[in-house]
């Protein structure tokens, strides 16, 4: 198999988290993977991990408020591989403030990383899959973003509910030229993110949530990862802007 036979999945924020065990379930899956995050140690050792497990990784630093880099980072790729087959947009941050500290600067942070972020990497990954008539993107937005209002996170919530229609604008734009948008909204999920007591729920907290979650237990970066493999698939060819919540029952259980 050449260079431009394999598939290539680009992923950012894949140093950690959800990003890091989505870098693996693509590799498993028989991915070229190209891990791009800001921290570069973290996503050199995710890119390692799976060329040590007989797998094709590459790490390339990406700052998705970068347009620049992003268009550069993009290009070098296909330049290199060819058309993209996947994006997976999973860089993101939540920071706590409250309404009363949310500065015009603070807000504009969080949309730059979480919402435009992701449309400049499905902007600069659109052009080569059009012209390939295939290609799958899939952009990671939060159950905080389809359902549930999260106080002293408002700039969070409105970003991930951007996600959404930007999930459902872009899947109806680039369909007829065979490229699928489609977006997941993870419910509560052990990752730094959700075990951060400054920003979010804290180990504590965390646990508690497995006492309102059906399935009985907080979720993990793959339970989250291999969804996202399967929207990328062929699986999932006739599914194009849905956002899919992986929550282990959170939503609908919860009244």
């Amino acid at each position: 198999m050449d260079n431009q036979e394999k598939p290539t999945a680009l992923i950012t924020g894949a140093g950690i988290g959800i990003g890091a065990a989505t870098a693996h379930a693509f590799a498993d899956a028989g991915y070229r993977v190209i891990v791009t995050d800001i921290l570069e140690g973290e996503g050199r050792s995710v890119a390692g991990g799976i060329e040590s497990e007989g797998g094709e990784a590459e790490y390339r630093h990406l700052d998705v408020t970068n347009t620049d880099e992003v268009d550069a980072v993009v290009s070098t790729v296909q330049d290199r591989y060819g058309p993209l087959h996947t994006v997976v947009a999973n860089a993101g941050i939540a920071h706590r403030i409250p309404l009363t500290e949310l500065t015009d600067e603070k807000w504009d942070h969080t949309h730059d990383v979480d919402l435009k972020g992701v449309m400049r990497v499905c902007r600069a990954a659109a052009p080569a899959m059009r012209a390939a008539g295939v290609g799958s993107m899939i952009a990671v937005s939060s159950i905080m973003g389809v359902a549930y209002g999260w106080d002293e996170h408002v700039q969070y919530s409105a970003a991930k509910a951007g996600v959404v229609g930007l999930v459902r604008g872009l899947a109806v734009e680039l369909a007829g030229d065979g490229v699928r948008v489609n977006g997941i909204a993870p419910g509560y999920i052990r990752t730094a993110q959700a075990l951060s007591e400054e920003h979010s729920l804290g180990p504590e907290g965390l646990e508690r949530a497995a006492e309102f979650i059906p399935m009985g237990r907080v979720g993990e970066p793959e339970d989250v990862a291999d969804v996202i493999v399967f929207l990328a698939s062929e699986e999932a060819r006739y599914i194009t802007g849905q956002v899919l919540v992986v929550d282990g029952g959170l939503l609908v259980g919860r009244y």
